[in-house]
């Protein structure tokens, strides 16, 4: 990796962090700079527009999500044991990746739900993905007979990310100290609800 490809890495690891905070449009080449002691001309090189540099914020931000929440995940067995490891790695997410400001992707979603543009596009598409990995995890959990065969796992997926986002909420804007533990009995109340019998499964 040459000097160039490094400046331009710590360049977006910033961006996320900060972007966590102050969201995307709170976010503009001049902070960065300020914050990172570059050039705005030297920092524009790197992205030519605030656009594709928040374009490419959203991209790093996914990039360091799957390394944090689903490769991990990947090593556990498919069905059950995997949405347990998907859950553990997603509720720790914003901590393990130094984001203050919390879920980069919950924070952008506010921002741009309303807007149009090639942001919101990308946005879009990286929530998608994210859906279609849950709705696959939760597919293969029916497949291994850890879910019933007739489980929906759209139904699944959406339910858990409902978790996943008040855990959000609660945390973040309400304080609650139990958020954590309310987000696991949800998340436990969603997994006995689909068993294919009555008991934990046994990873």
């Amino acid at each position: 990796m040459n000097k160039g490809e490094i400046t331009r890495q710590q360049i977006l690891d910033h961006a996320v962090a900060l972007a966590s905070k102050v969201g995307l449009g709170g976010m503009t080449i001049g902070s960065l700079a300020d914050d990172l002691k570059l050039s705005k001309s030297g920092l524009y090189a790197h992205f030519q527009s605030k656009e594709a540099l928040q374009i490419k914020t959203l991209e790093a931000g996914a990039e360091k999500f799957i390394d944090t929440v689903v490769r991990p995940a990947l090593k556990a067995p498919r069905g059950e044991p995997r949405l347990r490891a998907l859950f553990e790695n997603w509720s720790r997410w914003p901590e393990e990746s130094s984001l203050q400001g919390g879920c980069l992707f919950v924070q952008v979603a506010a921002e741009f739900d309303d807007l149009s543009g090639p942001v919101r596009d990308m946005l879009v598409r990286l929530q998608r993905d994210w859906l279609d990995g849950l709705v696959n995890a939760a597919r293969a959990a029916v497949s291994e007979g850890h879910f019933r065969a007739d489980v929906d796992p759209e139904q699944f997926a959406y339910e858990l990310y409902g978790v996943m986002l008040m855990l959000h909420h609660s945390a973040r804007l309400l304080g609650d100290p139990k958020a954590e533990e309310r987000a696991r009995t949800a998340f436990e109340s969603l997994l006995q609800s689909r068993r294919s019998n009555a008991q934990p499964f046994a990873s």
